[in-house]
């Protein structure tokens, strides 16, 4: 007997989970839709990018003259004041030559007198030598020949000038190279980069090699954005923006389109363009080299009427709605009218869709498309928005270009 009340339980169990599942099949499942309100806003388009901070002005300082690095003054992070001791090479050579040039220039000077004394000889036996030749007591030929001493005589005296000037000029060049042992800061400013030592010998045969890297004011930084071929046209000078950096993602840094150079940069294939930009940095928070994440700012829609973008790309079933057919020519842009409705939606009145909605994409007196010029979707000729009624039922209304 107990084995029959088991039985008879499992069927009508199983009798009623049968029940259960075809009255389940028979039942529609209604849509559930998400439901947001349509309102006024200001509307911003902005184009995205990534740039690098970098100082405003920054030097690089070198030296040019070669030598040994006696002394360093200066670090990572100091702050240096224009004509500022920075580095001090090892004068010993420099003073060497400066010596070696001025004794060169006293022989030189010695040398012009002496000249100038010969020359003072040759004159004189050139008049005697005319005083006697009138007086037929020597031959023409000793006259020529006295006339050509007093001549090279004058020549080497203008030698000996030029020598002298010779001898001035590299005693100057010693004495300036002898100067530039001592490196100064061209500016002020802060010491962001030092490539040398104490005791490192540095050669300027070539070219000029670089001590240190000297940032004119942190206080002012510059963004190096790249920007996208297809989206630099919309950039303009003196637009405004606003940046992030990943060290301080809490912070929403502005600054000011400065320059759009027009030298392309083309990496596999992708085309940029640099867009500097203008920020303050007050106390110094932004560090040469950070990372940028950038929005330029380059259209804006006071008092726009605005409607998600999921909103703007929904369209219910056709038994939900059925939207009544194409307006005659000349009645574009009228609000459309619902001939039937199905389905009745669930959620309170606003603009319907199945999803959960994104950015505000679009506003009154925008460019038709699914995204349109704010969204950055599809361009149509018209956008239609759902609005549930106070029924619950779905009403499609098109908006007015």
């Amino acid at each position: 007997m107990g084995k029959w009340k088991i039985v008879i339980l499992i069927l009508a169990l199983a009798g009623a989970g049968y029940a259960t599942w075809r009255y389940a099949r028979n039942q529609k499942t209604e849509p559930k839709y998400r439901f947001a309100k349509v309102e006024r806003g200001d509307l911003a388009q902005n184009v995205t990018a990534t740039g690098t901070l970098q100082p405003l002005i920054v030097v690089k300082v070198g030296t040019q003259v070669s030598g040994t690095l006696q002394k360093i003054n200066v670090d990572f992070n100091s702050p240096v004041k224009a004509n500022e001791v920075v580095a001090q090479l090892d004068p010993d050579l420099l003073q060497a030559k400066t010596s070696q040039d001025r004794a060169n220039l006293a022989r030189a000077e010695a040398n012009v007198l002496k000249q100038k004394a010969s020359l003072a000889e040759a004159e004189r036996t050139l008049k005697r030598q005319k005083e006697l030749r009138g007086q037929n007591v020597i031959s023409q030929a000793e006259l020529d020949a006295a006339q050509s001493a007093y001549e090279v005589a004058l020549a080497l005296v203008a030698v000996a000038e030029a020598e002298v000037a010779q001898a001035k000029a590299a005693l100057e060049l010693s004495q300036i190279n002898l100067k530039h042992a001592t490196i100064t800061s061209p500016i002020d400013g802060v010491v962001v980069s030092r490539d040398v030592d104490v005791g490192q010998t540095v050669a300027a045969s070539l070219q000029s090699p670089t001590l240190f890297t000297i940032a004119n004011d942190l206080t002012k930084m510059q963004v190096h954005a790249n920007v996208d071929e297809a989206d630099i046209g919309k950039v303009k000078p003196q637009q405004p923006v606003t940046f992030t950096v990943d060290a301080f993602p809490e912070d929403v840094f502005k600054g000011q389109v400065a320059q759009i150079r027009l030298n392309p940069t083309t990496v596999q294939n992708v085309v940029t363009y640099t867009v500097v930009i203008d920020a303050d940095n007050p106390g110094a928070k932004l560090l040469p080299g950070l990372t940028a994440n950038v929005a330029l700012l380059v259209a804006k829609r006071e008092n726009a009427l605005k409607a998600p973008n999921a909103a703007m790309r929904f369209q219910p079933g056709p038994d939900a709605v059925i939207v009544a057919p194409p307006a005659p020519a000349g009645s574009a842009g009228k609000e459309a009218k619902a001939e039937s409705v199905g389905k009745e939606a669930k959620g309170p009145p606003g603009a319907g869709a199945p999803r959960e909605m994104g950015k505000y994409s679009r506003g009154e007196g925008g460019k038709g498309g699914s995204g349109g010029k704010w969204g950055g979707g599809r361009r149509e000729a018209s956008s239609t928005v759902y609005v549930a009624l106070p029924d619950g039922k779905l009403k499609p209304i098109k908006l007015k270009p």
